[in-house]
């Protein structure tokens, strides 16, 4: 790896640590990079996720404040998460390597297509709020959703936290700066565990994993701090350019 490489990769992970903390789909940043720089893509998508997972850390973090209220929602559905992510994690090695690569692209289309419906799903889960209380909703739904979108994410995780965010809205009585900052948990708990089956496996490259931990830390905590100021468009349209990117090679 030249230092143009490493510029280019510690660059993706700054974008990514920002972009999981305040939209949620970083992947589609850090991903395409180590496509382009010759990585095959098992191995990129596991040195992706582990070098996320500092980033999604220190994105909860920045949430603390939001999340003082909701330490109930993370101790009931933080274990199934994990179960998720496990899962997930396990399909990707499981798996043969040529199903990840074909899948991928339909992977990634689907995300990019979530990423962009989701300024329309931002004002369904405000109107709802505003709406009178209606009936409440099964905790049972709710716990195979975030089962559901875990397993996607220790998988692959593009769009993982936009997921995660239109589930939590839809089911969860609490303001959308909350369910953020419950979202980046989960999140962090997927990648986590995924990272640590993924270097059991020994499917990771070091060099990569941590540029991206250092670039998605110093995203995640400016995100945090100022990045809630940034117009989210132009956050979508960086994301939708680089995921047609990853597509396109990928094909």
């Amino acid at each position: 790896m030249d230092l143009l490489e490493a510029a280019q990769i510690l660059a993706a992970g700054v974008a990514a640590g920002a972009i999981n903390t305040l939209v949620g789909s970083g992947t589609l940043i850090t991903f395409p990079v180590l496509l382009a720089l010759g990585y095959p893509p098992v191995v990129a998508n596991a040195s992706n996720t582990v070098g996320l997972v500092p980033g999604s850390m220190a994105g909860a973090w920045a949430y603390r404040a939001e999340l003082a209220t909701q330490r109930h929602l993370l101790l009931r559905l933080g274990t199934t998460a994990l179960l998720g992510g496990i899962t997930g994690a396990v399909l990707l090695l499981v798996l043969p390597a040529e199903a990840f690569r074909a899948v991928v692209p339909v992977l990634i289309c689907l995300a990019l297509v979530l990423v962009v419906l989701q300024p329309w799903l931002s004002r369904r889960l405000r109107e709802r709020r505003e709406a009178p209380a209606g009936t409440s909703r099964s905790g049972l739904l709710l716990t195979a959703g975030i089962f559901a979108t875990s397993v996607y994410g220790g998988y692959f995780g593009a769009a993982q936290g936009v997921l995660l965010l239109g589930i939590l809205g839809l089911l969860v009585p609490a303001t959308l700066q909350q369910l953020n900052g419950v979202k980046n948990v989960f999140a962090g708990l997927v990648n986590a565990v995924a990272a640590v089956i993924f270097i059991g496996a020994g499917t990771v490259s070091w060099p990569p994993v941590a540029l991206i931990a250092a670039g998605s830390i110093a995203g995640s905590l400016v995100a945090g701090r100022y990045g809630r100021r940034l117009p989210d468009s132009a956050l979508r349209g960086v994301i939708v350019v680089v995921g047609l990117t990853a597509v396109v090679r990928m094909l």
